[in-house]
């Protein structure tokens, strides 16, 4: 059964599942500083890590939902497209994932860095790894603190996952079937595509931007998604030729 899955959605599979094993069971996280992807500007970034967190997970339930739903778009959106298109949709989504969610993280930057330096906190001495120096008044001191703790999610908490490339292929999916119904938890009646897609990414944009996403990189879901839309509405009009 798994020999008759499409080339390349066989084998991203497998390196998924590959380096999951290897960073998460035989390394035990060690790898994570490496390959999870950090905000462009923290002292923890690395270039590749824009490409190597997409195939990192943090655990089993998080790369058995993605690897599933790949398992179940994947497959026709890479006979429909071709294995060229297919991989570039992935990879270009997986960016645009990567993109949006830290052009995110870059606004609530600059807010928290503008009211540390109303507070007159000297940023330019954290930036610099130096050790922290509150000043002002103790009301003044316990804001900056709470406002620097927030930099320090920021700045140390990696991005992990291929949810933002599948997301990106969902989209594309939706984008070129729209009237195709799935099933989804606790709803019995199958839902068509394009209406289960909008309520998806509404929701996603809601719990990012509100931070009530609970560990979870919301906005990147939509920037995959936007991404995935983006390139199916390109290609659409000329999908006949891809087979």
């Amino acid at each position: 059964m798994f020999n008759s899955i499409p080339p390349v959605t066989r084998n991203i599979i497998i390196i998924n599942v590959a380096v999951f094993v290897i960073a998460n069971l035989l390394f035990q996280d060690r790898f994570v500083g490496y390959l999870a992807a950090f905000y462009p500007f923290s002292p923890f970034f690395k270039s590749w890590q824009i490409v190597t967190h997409m195939f990192m997970h943090g655990s089993f339930m998080h790369i058995l939902f993605n690897m599933f739903t790949l398992f179940s778009f994947g497959p026709i959106l890479e006979n429909s497209l071709g294995e060229k298109k297919y991989l570039i949709l992935y990879f270009l989504s997986g960016l645009g994932a990567f993109f949006l969610f830290n052009l995110w993280n870059f606004v609530e930057v600059q807010q928290i860095s503008n009211e540390l330096q109303q507070l007159g906190f000297n940023l330019n001495e954290y930036l610099s790894g130096s050790s922290v120096q509150y000043s002002g008044s103790s009301q003044a001191v316990l804001r900056q603190q709470e406002l620097v703790g927030e930099l320090n999610g920021i700045m140390g908490t990696p991005m992990v996952g291929a949810s933002g490339a599948i997301f990106g292929v969902v989209a594309a999916f939706a984008t070129l079937y729209p009237e195709a119904k799935i099933g989804i938890m606790f709803i019995p009646i199958p839902m068509k595509v394009k209406y289960v897609l909008p309520v998806v990414v509404i929701g996603s944009i809601y719990l990012g931007v509100s931070g009530n996403g609970g560990g979870i990189a919301h906005l990147a879901h939509v920037g995959g998604a936007i991404v995935g839309f983006i390139l199916a509405r390109i290609w659409r009009k000329h999908l006949y030729r891809f087979n």
